[in-house]
């Protein structure tokens, strides 16, 4: 065995703590590139600032787009396509999502019938982080691949921290009187039942985590 065999070492696998840390460093350049763009939307020269800005070479990237191009030859996986057709299809056969579809349709139906709760801030926010929760736990659960089971973790955090604030914003409404208590009881359940599924598929997959890695 060569000497380059013996230094070969395996890829590190991220547990949920590391992964958590690389989305919060992703949300944070997220919010770095939002803000540029709107501060120099108008900018003649505003691709060139922003890609500076972010530490982005762009034109290094278009030279190396168009030898990729020239060079790399063309294939298709089978049934790629058809794979990932198949995981979604999965993910929506199961119950967390039946219950993250019935919150949505019910905050629909809540805000055609409350036209000025969509001005509402806590109403807006009882919205969006429900959605946020539902886009969470898509990341995490449809086309898993458990030899990522610290990200799936990180975005089922992700997804309970969503839940927890829906509950906050429904808990704000009714006691501002701001929706009714048997309206905000009833979206407080619908959120519940997300969370609880939420949690109980974080502790399946730590045990599997732990069985997995011992740690």
């Amino acid at each position: 065995m060569s000497d380059k065999d013996d230094d070969f070492q395996p890829e590190e696998v991220w547990d949920e703590y590391v992964w958590e840390r690389f989305l919060q460093e992703q949300d944070r350049n997220t919010e770095k590139y939002f803000r540029l763009l709107e501060t120099y939307m108008d900018h003649p020269n505003r691709d060139e600032i922003i890609a500076e800005e972010m530490g982005w070479s762009i034109y290094e990237a278009s030279v190396d787009d168009v030898e990729d191009d020239q060079e790399a030859p063309e294939f298709v996986l089978e049934n790629e396509e058809d794979d990932g057709d198949d995981e979604f299809e999965e993910f929506t056969q199961s119950p967390v999502y039946a219950d993250t579809l019935r919150l949505h349709k019910w905050i629909n139906r809540l805000f055609d019938a409350r036209e000025d709760l969509r001005e509402h801030p806590e109403a807006v926010r009882f919205a969006t982080r429900s959605a946020i929760c539902g886009a969470k736990l898509a990341a995490a659960l449809c086309g898993q691949d458990e030899t990522e089971i610290g990200m799936t973790i990180a975005y089922l955090k992700r997804a309970l921290k969503a839940a927890n604030d829906a509950l906050e914003a429904a808990q704000n409404l009714a006691d501002s009187g701001t929706l009714d208590r048997r309206r905000a009881n009833h979206g407080r359940r619908l959120v519940f039942s997300i969370r609880n599924r939420v949690v109980d598929h974080m502790r399946e997959f730590r045990r599997l985590w732990s069985e997995r890695y011992g740690r």
